[in-house]
């Protein structure tokens, strides 16, 4: 991760390795988050496939209360794959919660909400508004910044 008071979207990039499978399809997994395992028919369906089953082994980090592992640098051969947007918006408050060492119950206390919005907001398969991500991020001492980006080379 960056500097402890900021978190970025590409915190949450994650090296993947595609392996052609011997059956067809691909499989896909990920040296950082073992618990990620996926497969797909084909190469679109595994990329699409490979979002999904991060996601997922993120949210067992989540729900257990441990802190997310760290994406290391990617290796030749390997690719970036990162969950979507609100849900990195969510994995920051998350990580902020853990570095802070803040309890969804403190978090609720703080933002005045019940500790089932707090779970709401946590689970990175609700669709929260961002403004209630953003809440919930000022109550713990960060904010949000949103950049967007050309993708076409400079």
């Amino acid at each position: 991760m960056t500097a402890a008071a900021e978190i970025q979207m590409e915190d949450f990039a994650y090296p993947a390795i595609l392996v052609r499978a011997r059956e067809g399809g691909f499989l896909i997994s990920y040296p950082d988050v073992p618990e990620a395992l996926t497969q797909g028919d084909d190469l679109a369906e595994s990329l699409v496939r490979a979002v999904d089953a991060l996601e997922t082994a993120l949210e067992f980090y989540t729900d257990a209360g441990k802190p997310l592992p760290r994406p290391s640098v990617p290796k030749k051969g390997q690719f970036l794959v990162r969950p979507p947007a609100l849900s990195c918006m969510k994995l920051a408050v998350y990580s902020a919660m853990v570095t802070q060492q803040v309890r969804k119950t403190d978090l609720a206390r703080r933002l005045g909400w019940h500790l089932m919005q707090v779970d709401r907001l946590l689970d990175l398969r609700h669709s929260s508004r961002v403004d209630q991500v953003e809440t919930a991020l000022v109550s713990l001492g960060r904010r949000l910044s949103i950049r967007v980006l050309s993708s076409a080379p400079t």
